[in-house]
């Protein structure tokens, strides 16, 4: 019999309701908690890799920071300029020596090209295009591992669904959640998005919504530089009604609940689900992510650095967050994937748009991040991935997924593009692969996007060959893939 002792706590708002004997058997011990027995049980798949796994790189990094350029850059206009080729093939930007010896960048790179000693550039990123010509197909593909079953002649999908492969942040995060009161997984400023398809790829999908992102939208449309200065946390802030004296006795009241129910007790125990309630009891009282996402903490100086817009202040809040004990944090290219201005989605207007608009903001803010991260020591076991879902064609001005191509504009390309990793083991001032003379495919080396995903894992000390369980029970690996050795150093 489970006995709950002491009456209802004067402080509480709804101080005339206490639970009766009718109520208590409907919901469950448990479910009073917000657990059913089922999802007890099924926290067994948080159970860490089975210890498989070792060499290069394994284990080093304690926290990511995904820079997802949605919309897919141009390769050939940033970071693997092909200079010598006809006018419709090569950058109209010219070429900039970097730190690297025989590496160049195109001139929109100028802060890029003096940090490039600090991490890692695959020139070789390619897969072949299965429905995967379009940006919510490849995003899905990019950010779980796996390729959908549902393309539509133009590439777009359903909605997010709880059938989806989780992103690999939900993954992580589960498998080797924050070992300080914090939040585990953050994703902004904005969603994944191409055209009515929002979020595609960016939840937990069959893990369930315990494991999607917190979401920090501010509000403000893709064209607002301005939207971090009102980023807004409330939820994390306790209402001035419920005190922490009120969680805390919703915490004992737990614990005797379980001391009620021995048998579920010791079921359950290996999975240590008293530290996890007290984690999430302590986010709320300690106030550590509302003082991560206040960027008024950081020195003008530094606000600058990463450039006042959206994306150098969403980078700049990556850093604090990890910096106090986030696992994962994506920061997605603030811009809807196909559309104008500052997206990567250069059909037309290449020219003005890259050089200034998007390149810039790219240059000051991913490269802020790589300094700022090496100065304070945090570089060391923060994994920095910088990547879109595909590059631009080498041709300008043709078609290659349906869509039409100004003169000044380049199309989907999946064959090869160009991805930059860098922190927690991965070799500073080195590139991996090597596209051909037009930048069309890998010379050699050809990294697939499950590879990169792989090698994410390999970092965490996560085998990529981990078991989950769908929607469906049906046993599926993290991704199917393998981690590609050569970056770790």
């Amino acid at each position: 019999m489970i006995i709950i002792p002491g009456e209802t706590g004067k402080d509480l708002c709804d101080r005339h309701l206490r639970p009766s004997r009718r109520e208590l058997l409907r919901v469950g011990g448990s479910g009073m908690l917000g657990l059913s027995l089922g999802s007890m049980f099924a926290l067994q798949d948080q159970a860490e890799a089975n210890g498989s796994g070792g060499g290069a790189g394994w284990g080093k990094a304690k926290s990511i920071i995904m820079v997802y350029l949605q919309g897919g850059p141009s390769h050939l206009d940033l970071w693997d300029p092909k200079p010598n080729n006809p006018e419709n093939v090569r950058s109209v930007f010219k070429t900039i020596p970097t730190k690297l010896s025989g590496v160049e960048f195109t001139e929109i790179l100028p802060r890029l090209a003096q940090v490039n000693d600090k991490f890692t550039m695959i020139r070789s990123m390619s897969y072949t295009p299965v429905g995967l010509f379009n940006h919510t197909a490849a995003i899905y593909q990019m950010m779980t591992g796996w390729t959908t079953d549902k393309v539509s002649p133009s590439g777009q999908l359903e909605p997010p669904s709880p059938k989806d492969f989780p992103n690999f942040g939900s993954q992580i995060s589960r498998l080797k959640p924050p070992t300080v009161p914090m939040l585990p997984f953050v994703m902004l400023p904005r969603p994944l998005q191409e055209s009515n398809v929002v979020g595609k790829g960016g939840t937990a999908g069959f893990l369930g919504k315990a494991h999607d992102p917190y979401t920090l939208f501010p509000e403000g449309d893709d064209m607002d530089l301005d939207k971090m200065n009102r980023v807004r946390v409330d939820d994390l802030k306790l209402r001035p009604e419920v005190f922490a004296t009120r969680l805390q006795r919703r915490a004992k009241l737990r614990e005797v609940i379980n001391e009620g129910m021995p048998v579920i007790e010791r079921a359950v125990s290996e999975y240590k689900l008293p530290e996890y309630y007290n984690q999430a009891l302590s986010l709320v009282i300690s106030g550590r992510a509302r003082e991560a996402f206040d960027l008024e903490r950081e020195s003008p100086a530094i606000r600058a650095l990463y450039g006042r817009n959206t994306f150098g202040q969403s980078c700049l809040l990556a850093r604090r967050l990890v910096e106090a004990g986030t696992r994962v944090v994506e920061v997605i290219w603030p811009k809807v994937a196909n559309s104008d201005n500052h997206s990567w989605d250069v059909h037309v207007g290449l020219s003005d748009r890259m050089r200034n608009q998007s390149g810039p903001m790219l240059d000051q803010g991913l490269a802020a991040l790589f300094t700022d991260l090496d100065q304070r020591g945090l570089l060391k076991d923060t994994l920095v991935v910088a990547v879109g879902e595909f590059g631009r064609s080498p041709q300008k001005g043709v078609s290659t997924s349906g869509n039409g191509n100004s003169a000044d504009g380049r199309d989907h390309w999946p064959y090869c593009y160009t991805s930059v990793i860098g922190g927690a083991g991965i070799r500073r001032g080195y590139v991996h692969g090597e596209s051909d003379k037009t930048g069309s495919s890998p010379r050699r080396d050809p990294v697939h996007p499950g590879e990169l995903l792989a090698t994410i894992y390999h970092s965490f000390g996560i085998d990529p060959a981990t078991i989950v369980y769908n929607h469906l029970n049906q046993p599926r690996e993290l991704v199917q893939s393998a981690p590609v050795s050569q970056l770790f150093g």
